[in-house]
């Protein structure tokens, strides 16, 4: 702006004093044209040549000459001094009838302006050109004068002027600059600061603050940005570290501690979520199922399985399997749970024996302690050493769901163990009473739905209170698991048997023709007779009763089959013991 205000003034004062000299130049001009005019009509042109000395005395006034045109030369000769055209100046002038400038500027010498006017021939005014020269028409250029002048004396009042003004500016600019810099230097200063300390907690740095603002408004700016990052710093450490107890450390952490935090908050609310979610649901394997769900959506796991294993029986059962089965672990156990520690193939090749399809792709074991009694082993396969990485970088985000998901395991492996002590009897491990209400309409419509045929069974121990009151109960409960043991060995799986109450058995048949059940009714009853009951420092034999009915030929409901079955174990004890009887229609007149 200094420049530009410097430049301003240089080019207004040049443009100034030129346009003043042309002024005082046209005056001359003027002058001159009408003194020689009046000279030539007075008779004393001839002393043109003392008068145009005379002017060149005038200040600032170098060189006064004319130069006649063409017609005038041809009418009175060149004149004096031979006034004709001096250079090429005149020339132009002369031919163009346009006045002519030339400025000649130096900074450190002398300065001239140069101007060549045209005369032009005019019979307006007061004089009518024509008169004397004949030879001439209307504006042609009868001659021209050319002045040149000293513009020094202008060129230095510009200067001087320029340079006063130059000063004052510069004074007043350093005035400015002064005071700017003194109202603005705090606010600089400041935000320097903040850029420094802003630039820190970009990286994750949240421990620098501004120091030595100036003035009040940037210490109250400073104290806040200090107290924001305090704040900020303090919550997040505080954050980090009370958070992070509910899931385990990660094994990458970035620098950032915001990043930390977020990254925490996040892996919380997934965990919480699939908390929330398992909670609600059924059954164990459905709980497995979830936890499998969240393996391949947001871990991106896409091979793996799950393993339950019963520390106090030494067993392992399959849980859930995701692609295929790799390991024979059910009957080689496994390394992992053994040894209590990672199992990671791509560390030692052929680590496990149990993995007997896993020579073509690595294996990730992992044991999750879920109680006591329970351990969890979690197998992942990958066919890449680099995915094999991924998923050790994945551990703490397992066990974090494994932890989660622990106590609903627990809780569901209780709600089992109690469901089936419920549904149990406690002496034989048969299923009682209250299985069979609770399942029999459930057995039925699956029945009728397949169109499956079951025979039933009422099995019941001959004269069993005399066993009670000659051995006692301790031997009476001996021949009640000598029968149950029978009836599991002589069943299928598929069979279903259950001690209805005291001495009394059921058994259902499943999918079994008449012919079937007679003949493994008396298999079972000539069995038993067969089998020793401990009655201290002796043994006793017993027989039982059977009563037989089948569903649907003696009715479309197994709970009414249950009740003829019951009416021909009547019969057979009414008819002497150790029997089998198969109902009729005749069992009910009785």
């Amino acid at each position: 702006m200094f420049v530009l205000l410097i430049a301003n003034l240089i080019y207004n004062f040049r443009d100034y004093g030129v346009k003043n000299i042309d002024d005082k130049a046209h005056v001359l001009a003027k002058t001159i044209e009408h003194s020689l005019t009046s000279q030539m009509v007075t008779g004393v042109i001839e002393n043109r040549e003392l008068f145009l000395s005379q002017l060149e005395d005038l200040p600032n006034i170098d060189k006064i000459w004319l130069s006649r045109g063409k017609d005038v030369v041809e009418m009175f000769g060149i004149g004096f001094n031979n006034e004709i055209a001096r250079d090429d100046i005149d020339k132009e002038v002369l031919k163009t009838g346009n006045i002519k400038r030339v400025i000649s500027e130096n900074i450190f010498s002398k300065s001239h302006y140069r101007i060549t006017i045209p005369y032009k021939a005019s019979t307006q005014g007061k004089i009518n050109c024509m008169q004397c020269h004949t030879n001439a028409k209307e504006g042609d250029t009868l001659g021209a004068i050319t002045i040149t002048m000293s513009i020094d004396d202008s060129k230095e009042v510009g200067i001087t002027t320029v340079a006063h003004a130059a000063i004052i500016a510069l004074v007043l600019m350093v005035i400015i600059i002064f005071l700017i810099n003194m109202l603005i230097s705090p606010f600089l200063s400041v935000f320097d600061e903040i850029k420094r300390v802003m630039s820190k907690a970009q990286d994750g740095d949240y421990s620098q603050r501004i120091d030595n603002p100036e003035g009040k408004e940037s210490k109250d700016v400073a104290s806040w940005i200090n107290g924001l990052l305090e704040k900020l710093e303090s919550s997040l450490d505080a954050m980090d570290s009370k958070i992070s107890v509910f899931l385990t450390e990660n094994s990458v952490d970035e620098e950032d501690h915001l990043i930390n935090v977020k990254n925490t908050v996040d892996r919380l609310s997934d965990v919480y979520r699939f908390r929330k979610t398992i909670e609600y649901d059924d059954t164990l394997e459905e709980v497995y199922s979830r936890l499998a769900h969240v393996f391949k959506e947001q871990l991106g796991l896409k091979d793996f399985n799950f393993f339950e294993s019963d520390t106090i029986h030494n067993k392992i059962n399959v849980v859930y399997v995701e692609n295929q089965l790799y390991c024979d672990i059910t009957q080689m156990g496994c390394r992992a749970d053994r040894t209590n520690t990672i199992i990671d193939s791509t560390q030692f090749e052929n680590v496990c024996s149990a993995c007997t399809k896993c020579k073509e792709t690595n294996y990730f074991c992992v044991p999750y302690s879920i109680s006591n009694e329970l351990d969890l082993i979690v197998s992942i396969y990958t066919n890449k050493e680099e995915e094999t990485r991924r998923i050790r970088e994945l551990i703490p985000y397992i066990k974090d769901y494994i932890d989660t998901a622990k106590t609903v395991i627990v809780s569901k492996k209780l709600m089992n163990i109690l469901e089936l002590n419920a549904r149990t009897d406690p002496l034989t491990g048969l299923y009682n009473r209250k299985y069979l209400e609770d399942s029999i309409d459930k057995i039925t419509a699956q029945a009728t739905r397949a169109n499956i045929k079951y025979g039933v069974l009422m099995v019941d121990i001959d004269h069993f209170k005399k066993v009670n009151d000659t051995y006692g109960h301790d031997v009476g409960d001996n021949a009640i698991k000598i029968v149950a043991e029978t009836l599991t060995e002589n069943t299928r799986e598929s069979d279903i048997v259950i001690r209805f109450g005291g001495e009394e058995f059921i058994v259902l048949l499943y999918n079994c023709d008449e012919q079937a059940v007679e003949k493994l009714s008396l298999k079972i009853k000539e069995a038993f007779a067969l089998k020793k009951i401990p009655a201290g420092n002796t043994t006793i034999s017993k027989t039982m009763s059977v009563g037989t009915s089948m569903y649907p030929k003696d009715n479309d409901n197994v709970k009414n089959c249950i009740k003829y079955a019951d009416l021909a174990l009547y019969e057979a004890k009414e008819t002497g013991r150790n029997k089998v009887v198969a109902f009729h229609e005749e069992l009910l007149k009785k």
